[in-house]
Formats: C-alpha cells, structure tokens, sequence
C-alpha cells in the first residue's frame, strides 16, 4: 500500500482550503506564481522518481540480505504491544536518520544542491511542502542505510518514511502560530518557518522530521522570534519559474567553480566542502555580491489577469493528466508513463516561461500546443494505454485550438524584454 498516493488528494484538499482562506483572510500567503512553480517541481519529482526510486530500494535489499545483524521478520510488526513498540522504535530510528540526511543536506555543497530547490520559494504555504528534488536519489539513501544493517524489513522502513513525510506536510503554514509545548517536543509550523528561513539567526536550524527533540539535543534549535520575523527563501535566490532550472540551479554553480578553480583537489573538494565554500582563486576572479536582506525583495514578475487565469486552468489540466499518470504507472510500469512524461515536462516548462512572461513563452505554447501534446497523446493512444482512445484522439486538435484562442486573447499586453 503507497501511503503517500492515498495522501495525495487529502494534500491537495488541504492545499485548496488553505487558499480559501488565504483569500478571505486576505494574508496573501499565495502567489500564483510561486505556488504553480512548486507544484511543477513537486510534479517533476514525482515524475522522475517512477525513473529513479529502485535504486535506493535495490541498495536497500541489497544490504538486507548480506549486512543486516539482526533478523526481524515482518511477521513482529503486528498490532500486539511488543509490535506496535518495534513500529514506534521503527519510525523514531527513520527519523533520527532523517535528522542527519536534512542536516547534511545544508551542510554538504553536493547534498544541498539536491535539497535547495525545496527552499527556493519566497512564499510558505502547503504548496512549498510539495517541493521536491528530482536528484535526491543521488545520495540520500545513503543516511537510511543503518536501518537495513540494523535489519528492519523494506516494507517497515517504506512505511514511516511515508508517515514521516507526510508528517511534514501540515507543518509548511503560516496560518498555525505557536503550539506551547507541541513546540518543545514535535516539529511544528513555527518551529519549521524557522528551518525555511534566511535570517542569519535562523539559517541551518530545525532540520528534524518528526522530533524536534533531535535539534535540542544536538543544538541545532532555534525558536522563531516576534522580533526577528522570518523573511523565506534562500540567499542566492532563483529568480525564475523554470521547474527544470530550479533542479539544476546549484548543480551549475558548483560546476561553475569547479571548472575554474586551478587545483584539482580544489576541483573535487567544492562537492564536498561545507555549503558556501569556494576556492580562493575562484572568489578572487569571480566574487559573489550579496544583498543586505532589509533589501530582499520577492521575484514577481507581473503578467496579464487573462492570462493569470489560463496558466491556471492549464495547470489543473496538466495536473489531472499527472495524476493519471501516477495510475498508469502502478497499473503498467514505467512504460506507461514514458511519453505522458515529456508531455508533461513541456507543460510545466511553458507555465514557467509563461508566469515569468518572456518573449519565448509564446513560441514555446504554441509549439506545445500544436505539436508535443498531440504527438505525446498520439504515442500514449497508440501503445494502448489511452481508455476510449479514439474519442480522446480527436478532442486534442480541439483542445488545441480553443487553448491557443484563449491565449492569443490573453496575450493583450506587451511581453517584458
């Protein structure tokens, strides 16, 4: 059972009444902009990981069988005290490892640039809890593979790493402020705002999942202050809606200083070096300028209400057609979610160009709609994995031409340069 799957609908259920009353609130918590380019990155992770999640379950497996100490049949984790005790030690060893994968997820160059595109919103809302790396898979599993030596089952650890996240996924709110002793004890709103924050005072803080316990004790906590109101986002900012940059943006940075630093150990040690690290050749000849944060200014490029209100109906499409998707791959495989997949990544990247609204944002629709949607249906029906294929087929041409009539209307203002 995919715990997170089953989840999935109550997280958009969530989503759209945090929204509602964000509006009669008026907190203006949401942009649509920035939420749209986190569900597009929550998207893409999630559309990457149907490519890349056996690896860590087949090193897992792996470890199970030839490293594990200990001999834990599933047959122990039942409903009986001494099972429910083993779920609970279970859960509090995934999290402690979580603890650590989070914390060096900051601290390592190479592992951050895996998890920086979680902190790259300007806003914090639930949106952002769904904004997810597409490269974790790189080293992550690395930090959970204690559990295994240990001997917990594969089916044990895949389920409180899905309760663990989905756990997180409440705690990403402004709407919720101090909880008491809650906060003491268990990662909260407050205490996580502090963790998505770029304060120097709140910067590396509250890297726990579950627990904020584990920072308490190994002095990474931090207590959100009145006097000190978090500012979100990260300090080199991305400045773009580009779902597919947002993956790759540190990636190219520290390829960048790699490339020309003058020492090879230099070359290889700003991988693994602590996050903000640069050879002394490299700052010398290309310095970095960075910005007093009174100064900090949120990346909101404006764009016309029509089209405000395509991007979105296009999105809600976009995200139908993911979710179909999640059930195509659990019915046929990784097949069935190959060409549905570069469908799907065009859209995303049109919505990026699109809310950014650069001269290319128009080309790229209407090459999206009059070519890869059709030929990405096209593909997916002839494989056979399209139910009433025919009727689908030849409502796309439709769907096309009423999509671009709508954005050519939408396009009533000039484009920024």
């Amino acid at each position: 059972m995919d715990l997170i799957a089953l989840a999935v609908p109550f997280f958009l259920l969530l989503l759209i009444l945090e929204i509602g009353i964000d509006r009669l609130r008026k907190t203006h918590f949401y942009r649509l902009n920035d939420a749209i380019n986190s569900l597009s990155i929550g998207t893409l992770s999630t559309l990457f990981g149907y490519f890349t999640n056996l690896l860590p379950i087949a090193i897992y497996g792996l470890a199970l069988q030839h490293l594990s100490l200990f001999d834990m049949p599933l047959s122990w984790f039942d409903f009986s005290p001494t099972g429910i005790a083993l779920w609970v030690l279970a859960l509090l060893a995934w999290d402690f490892c979580y603890y650590w994968a989070h914390r060096c997820g900051h601290e390592i160059s190479v592992l951050w640039a895996a998890h920086a595109i979680h902190h790259q919103s300007e806003d914090y809302n639930l949106s952002t809890a769904l904004r997810q790396t597409s490269s974790g898979f790189l080293f992550g599993w690395i930090f959970f593979l204690p559990l295994f030596v240990a001997g917990f089952p594969l089916e044990v650890i895949i389920a409180v790493n899905a309760i663990d996240l989905i756990y997180q996924f409440w705690v990403h709110t402004q709407l919720i402020g101090k909880l008491g002793w809650y906060d003491r004890v268990f990662v909260s709103p407050s205490n996580h705002r502090v963790h998505h924050a770029q304060n120097a005072r709140y910067i590396d803080k509250n890297y726990g999942g579950v627990l904020i316990l584990w920072d308490r004790v190994f002095g990474t906590f931090q207590e959100e202050l009145d006097d000190d109101p978090v500012i979100f986002g990260v300090r080199k900012p991305l400045s773009n809606w580009n779902p597919l940059w947002a993956n790759l943006q540190v990636y190219a940075y520290l390829l960048f200083d790699a490339r020309h630093a003058a020492r090879w150990r230099d070359k290889v040690a700003i991988w693994f070096r602590r996050t903000g690290w640069r050879p002394a050749d490299v700052e010398a000849r290309y310095p970095k300028t960075h910005h007093p944060l009174p100064e900090f200014r949120k990346f909101d490029p404006t764009m016309p209400e029509r089209l405000r209100s395509y991007v979105l109906t296009q999105f809600i499409v976009t995200t139908a057609w993911g979710l179909w998707m999640g059930a195509m791959y659990a019915e046929h495989g990784l097949g069935a979610v190959l060409f549905p997949g570069l469908t799907l990544i065009a859209a995303l990247h049109s919505f990026g160009l699109l809310t950014e609204w650069r001269p290319s944002a128009a080309r790229f629709e209407v090459i999206r709609l009059g070519i890869l949607t059709p030929a990405g249906i096209l593909l997916t029906a002839q494989a056979g994995l399209l139910p009433f294929s025919t009727e689908l087929i030849a409502a796309v041409p439709i769907y096309s031409v009423l999509s671009f009539a709508w954005f050519k209307h939408g396009e009533s203002e000039p484009l920024l340069t």
